[in-house]
């Protein structure tokens, strides 16, 4: 699955305003099903090179039944403006997890939110909310500025 194109169905707003807000850093996130199962927090590791976006994750196995463990991922994706698609792909975490998920969502204007869906190709989807302090951020913008 190509992640360049993602989102067009899952997210309407994909022509908002250009942010000049940086992604990399750490991201606290929560993701939630449409079927009632309940949502799941993760922490991500984004880093922002030109429009490619790449990064980690890890997350509770939250399955009941299952054993208590930790899973984690890879992210890789663009970023067009304030508009964020990635593929997250679990690493050794068992038959459940081998499909690929997109992610498609929204930067908020002050760059410490991105809300959007995600999809299993064939399979379920939900939403997700990521955040990041202002605090952050801030430290981000002015590390930057101060190389430049």
């Amino acid at each position: 699955m190509r992640y360049d194109n993602l989102g067009a169905s899952l997210h309407p707003r994909m022509t908002q305003a250009p942010s000049s807000q940086n992604l990399t850093g750490i991201w606290h996130g929560l993701y939630s099903y449409l079927d009632g199962r309940p949502s799941v927090s993760f922490v991500a590791t984004l880093i922002e090179a030109g429009a490619t976006v790449s990064g980690t994750t890890h997350e509770p196995s939250g399955e009941l039944g299952e054993p208590k463990a930790t899973l984690y991922a890879t992210l890789a994706g663009r970023r067009q403006g304030a508009s964020v698609a990635f593929l997250k792909t679990y690493e050794r975490a068992g038959p459940r997890y081998l499909s690929a998920i997109a992610y498609h969502g929204m930067l908020s204007g002050d760059g410490t939110e991105i809300e959007g869906a995600w999809l299993i190709p064939g399979g379920s989807w939900g939403k997700f909310l990521m955040i990041r302090s202002a605090g952050k951020a801030e430290a981000l913008r002015r590390k930057a500025f101060e190389r430049a």
